[in-house]
């Protein structure tokens, strides 16, 4: 089966709607390829592993949450390191789509919706509000249980080691809120709402502290092992949509 490049572009900006989110990258579309899809990949990031994989498959677009630009890095020449992770795709005419926020968000295959549903959550409602737009789902466990249970379920699941400020593992768990990757701070919003955990990628250092103080369960579960199942529900879309179409997932070792 063959899918032309405009209709998958249309499919993905029609499901995700980028349009609404205030992002620091750009959403979409990011490198122009072949005109007629066969194999697509699909990714976490938009890595010289990945490139290469494409290549190596001979995937006609590699579909990722995290691109090549972004808004922190400002202009790159296509020199060194970032040459070598570009090249494979312009040599060999692969497309490259990247969905940032919109992935995170989206309430039927986004990261935190693919997470919140291999927890056996319920009452799901948009959580994480940023710019405007939620970035996040929160919602209930089947039943309360303890915060070092829930470490082992997340560690489990995740297939990583999990962090976690712990204020009392007296203080059970039933309702949750969720954004995976970086968002660090975002515990906060959480305790306001009243929910007693915060699930994410990343923790710093005073957020540990800040977290477990204000007396709310944060788990950070690492940004790669959090968001490696929104692309896949992603990819479970569009071979629904298209089951002719070739549709490989590519995993990659990121402890961070």
């Amino acid at each position: 089966m063959t899918v032309e490049r405009s209709e998958f572009d249309l499919f993905l900006k029609t499901l995700l709607k980028p349009e609404l989110f205030d992002d620091y990258c750009p959403n979409g579309l990011q490198i122009e390829g072949k005109t007629g899809l066969k194999k697509v990949l699909f990714a976490v990031s938009a890595t010289r592993e990945s490139a290469e994989y494409a290549e190596k498959i001979k995937a006609d677009a590699l579909v990722v949450h995290h691109g090549l630009f972004w808004k922190f890095h400002g202009t790159r020449t296509l020199t060194g390191p970032f040459y070598k992770r570009v090249a494979p795709l312009l040599k060999n005419d692969i497309n490259l789509f990247g969905y940032h926020l919109p992935l995170d968000a989206h309430p039927e295959v986004g990261n935190a919706k693919s997470l919140a549903a291999l927890l056996e959550m319920s009452e799901l409602q948009p959580f994480g509000n940023y710019k405007g737009a939620f970035t996040g789902i929160s919602g209930a466990l089947p039943a309360e249980i303890s915060g070092s249970e829930l470490k082992h379920i997340l560690e489990k699941k995740l297939s990583h080691s999990v962090l976690y400020s712990n204020p009392s593992d007296a203080k059970k768990i039933k309702r949750i809120g969720i954004i995976t990757g970086g968002a660090n701070s975002e515990w906060r919003e959480a305790h306001k709402m009243g929910l007693d955990a915060y699930i994410t990628g990343e923790m710093s250092e005073h957020d540990y502290h800040e977290s477990r103080e204000s007396g709310i369960h944060m788990f950070a579960g690492g940004h790669h092992a959090t968001e490696k199942f929104g692309i896949q529900s992603l990819m479970k879309r569009i071979q629904e949509t298209y089951p002719g179409l070739s549709c490989e997932y590519m995993d990659s070792e990121n402890p961070a």
